[in-house]
């Protein structure tokens, strides 16, 4: 939880390999000065592929990875799957996350999604410092909470991104719609009375017991539980007022005018106690929820239903994981061929991109994130 990177400068990161970091200033507020982290991997390429160009399917392209609540980017192979594929990819450790988690800190503590504005902005004007041509091609990338954040920033800045693929988002809150819209207010009038009071922990650590359950023993990912604890850090008022306000403008409906591909496990397990089913089954998310409220993003919306898998899809067991990966590079194949060859259209980004720019703050509490713990109620 130490400052491991000057801003501006790209250092090794802890991932190691062919993994880099950079520190994002963010100003400061109550709790000290701010910070986001962006950590890159470039695409190899060959002689050949430097002197007579690169036309790999996504040489193009720039990949941005947000996480989920309670949690950091650490997945190397989600990084290769698109390396391997021309792209670059950059993933993003929010303030107080991961990497970017200061001393002093409420982790991942928010109160409106919209302030992630800043985070993402500055990711992008490093992206472009970093050599991002004219003409690419960005892809938002999200999971749970992340996949939350991300579907609301590319509704409000709908000339930024060509595709947005998300990761069991976070769209709906575990209860009822109608139950969703009876406690809200009561969260709204505690997180403006008392935002930091904390909700009871209720999570048993069973979805980080499934993934260790799971993991092949010969491709071990490692995990630095002071950033990605066992249990999910505690839940705050203030924090679960943002993510409600969030979960209404989803319901409502929003407009993301670029293709979305959604992964999902095929079913959702209840972790009061452990079984063997929890390692086959989303024990975060009610998956048929999700499903049904990623229709109200846009008007090209894929579900993609994964038998076996996780809340995380790509930390599966192996055949639901390979699954994932399968579908995913589906996707992409038939998004990139035909995103080249579709003409301009309302809502589509321009060629060249416009630089990206910070949006204005909506409504207070829009927001914030979750996604990959098991979330505690008030």
């Amino acid at each position: 939880m130490t400052d491991v990177a000057g801003s501006g400068a790209w250092v090794p990161d802890v991932l190691g390999d062919e993994f880099v970091q950079r520190t994002l200033p963010l100003g400061s507020d109550s709790e000290g000065p701010v910070v986001a982290t962006l950590v890159r991997a470039l695409p190899v390429r060959t002689v050949w592929q430097r002197l007579l160009g690169d036309r790999r399917p996504l040489a193009d392209v720039d990949v941005l990875y947000v996480h989920g609540w309670s949690d950091y980017f650490f997945q190397k192979r989600l990084a290769r799957f698109w390396t391997a594929r021309g792209a670059r990819f950059f993933a993003l450790d929010l303030r107080k996350y991961g990497r970017s988690l200061r001393p002093g800190q409420t982790p991942g503590y928010i109160s409106d999604l919209a302030q992630y504005d800043e985070d993402i902005a500055a990711a992008l004007d490093a992206m472009r410092e970093d050599g991002r041509a004219e003409g690419r091609r960005l892809v938002l990338l999200g999971h749970s909470t992340g996949g939350l954040t991300l579907s609301l920033w590319a509704a409000r800045n709908p000339q930024v991104a060509s595709a947005v693929i998300l990761n069991s988002p976070w769209l709906e809150f575990q209860l009822p719609r109608f139950s969703r819209e009876t406690i809200a207010p009561l969260v709204g009038l505690q997180a403006r009375r008392r935002p930091f009071d904390t909700a009871p922990q209720v999570d048993l650590g069973f979805y980080t017991r499934a993934q260790n359950e799971v993991a092949d023993p010969d491709d071990p990912v490692e995990v630095n539980l002071q950033w990605r604890p066992a249990q999910t850090m505690a839940v705050h008022a203030g924090w679960l007022n943002a993510i409600l306000a969030g979960h209404a403008r989803i319901a409502a409906g929003i407009a993301i005018p670029v293709p979305v591909c959604v992964l999902l496990s095929a079913r959702s397990a209840y972790p009061t106690s452990w079984s063997d089913e929890l390692t086959r089954a989303d024990t975060v998310l009610v998956v048929d929820d999700i499903a049904r409220a990623a229709l109200k993003l846009g008007p090209s919306v894929t579900i993609e239903r994964i038998d076996g898998a996780l809340h995380d899809v790509f930390l599966s067991r192996h055949a639901a994981r390979e699954d994932a990966y399968d579908r995913l590079g589906r996707w992409v194949q038939g998004w990139a061929a035909a995103d080249r060859v579709e003409p301009q259209g309302p809502g589509r980004p321009a060629v060249p991109l416009p630089a990206p720019q910070a949006s204005a703050q909506t409504a207070p509490g829009e927001g914030a994130p979750i996604g990959d713990r098991p979330p505690t109620t008030p």
